[in-house]
């Protein structure tokens, strides 16, 4: 009788062993399921933190308000000349840029169509302010198609601002800047060229060393962390090259070549 009591209070110690070792087990796994999941968590709101200060920077550095002013003033100047009809036709194409551009920095993404006439309009206007002393020209693939092909929004025009401000305007000559779309090799992939022949990153940078300017440093920064973090999201993969075009000829100005590849639609 006593053996078979003993064997009882054996399997029930045993039973009860096993029963806390696996609550304990069970307890210690969620325990750490939860640290992984609040780390994830974690991971995931510093990440989304990191993206919108950088979406707020490109929107900042997007338009910044050297161009706003410049651009009142040219019209504040025509009006007083009494040029009624320029400053109409220059008021006119500054509102059209200004609501496509609140619009379009709502978005994620916007299509190659909409950035090319963006940047269109924004380049007419600068035109209208350089008359002579600016000219460019864009061209497409005719095999890519802008409609259906899509771009990060607040990226080029920042870039193709630097060009005009940091290259041509401090060129005593007139200036040139070509913008081209090109079709990748690859699906879902396209280039990206802007080349300008002003005074080029070496004398820009010199120049604004000079007078303490860190507006374009910034500009710059911003681009590389928008481009950095695009490339974390897994949904693009960037590539970004700026060279001094006299490094490698007699020519002045410089190029900036852009990969893009859209991950999300493959």
């Amino acid at each position: 009788m006593m053996t078979n009591y003993n064997y009882f209070i054996g399997i029930f110690i045993f039973m009860l062993v096993i029963t806390i070792g696996i609550i304990s087990l069970f307890l210690t796994f969620n325990k750490r399921k939860n640290q992984l999941l609040q780390e994830k968590l974690e991971e995931r709101l510093a990440a989304q933190k990191r993206q919108h200060k950088s979406e707020l920077n490109a929107l900042r550095s997007q338009l910044n308000p050297h161009f706003v002013h410049n651009s009142l003033n040219a019209i504040q100047y025509y009006i007083q000349r009494n040029e009624v009809e320029i400053s109409e036709h220059y008021l006119t194409k500054f509102s059209k840029l200004m609501r496509l551009f609140f619009d379009y920095s709502r978005k994620k993404q916007i299509t190659l169509e909409e950035e090319i006439s963006f940047l269109n309009k924004y380049l007419e206007i600068e035109k209208m302010r350089f008359e002579e002393k600016l000219n460019y020209k864009i061209t497409i693939d005719p095999e890519l198609d802008t409609d259906n092909t899509v771009i990060p929004t607040m990226l080029l025009q920042p870039m193709v601002e630097n060009s005009v401000n940091h290259g041509i305007f401090h060129k005593p000559e007139p200036g040139f800047i070509e913008i081209s779309f090109e079709k990748d090799s690859t699906k879902n992939g396209y280039n990206l060229h802007i080349i300008d022949d002003g005074i080029g990153l070496k004398k820009s940078k010199e120049l604004h060393a000079q007078h303490k300017t860190t507006t374009k440093a910034h500009s710059s920064e911003v681009i590389k962390e928008r481009i950095s973090i695009l490339n974390d999201s897994k949904e693009w993969h960037i590539s970004y090259d700026i060279v001094d075009r006299s490094q490698k000829s007699s020519t002045t100005g410089t190029a900036i070549c852009m990969t893009f590849k859209n991950l999300a639609e493959q």
